[in-house]
């Protein structure tokens, strides 16, 4: 049995479009085999969402307009502990769209982007291939995040478009973890409750 922090790995660097992959070192409810998309990291600290968190809401309830854009599971996804009245919204733009040149979209990393969601879906969906809503987000101030990763609560792994819009059968915490460079694919295995083991 592979336990949380016990065996050393290269860690990536922290940076937007990276991702931050829970350790089994965090078992509390709120990070407990969280994975979180990097959106923005600098001296003042780290924001990202967490992307395997689907909430009972769906996305039609709550911003009717972006249903049809939205990547299924058509849900709003709770990207995290902080700000969770508020919407943020990452696209993943077609292939061959400059994302620099489309004005109702930031680009975080590569196709991904965030989405201004006072624009016209109906517009982007000539742009993006699809969407993720998240209620919340995930924040670190400056050096609390280094001090977690110091603790060997993160792991750090560049990040995949196809993470942020996941399908709901896929157990992305196991996937991205899968890809990983040996020993990191151990961890997949860990079971939820190890006691149970």
């Amino acid at each position: 049995m592979v336990s949380g922090g016990e065996f050393t790995h290269e860690q990536h660097e922290v940076a937007p479009g990276a991702l931050l992959i829970a350790s089994t070192a965090l078992s509390g409810p709120t990070f407990a085999r969280a994975v979180v998309y990097v959106i923005e990291h600098d001296e003042q600290g780290t924001l990202g969402v967490v992307v395997n968190r689907r909430s009972d809401a769906a996305v039609h309830n709550v911003l009717p307009r972006w249903a049809e854009l939205a990547a299924s599971p058509r849900a709003v996804y709770v990207g995290g502990p902080v700000g969770t009245s508020s919407a943020l919204c990452l696209g993943v733009a077609k292939t061959g769209i400059d994302v620099a040149r489309q004005p109702k979209l930031h680009q975080v990393r590569g196709p991904v982007a965030m989405v201004d969601l006072d624009a016209d879906p109906d517009e982007l969906s000539e742009v993006l291939s699809g969407v993720r809503i998240f209620a919340g987000y995930a924040g670190w101030e400056s050096g609390q995040l280094e001090e977690e990763m110091a603790e060997n609560s993160w792991i750090v792994a560049p990040g995949l478009p196809t993470d942020l819009l996941a399908a709901p059968s896929v157990d992305v915490w196991q996937r991205v973890l899968q890809r990983q460079p040996w020993p990191l694919p151990l961890f997949a295995t860990y079971p939820m409750r190890p006691e149970d083991n």
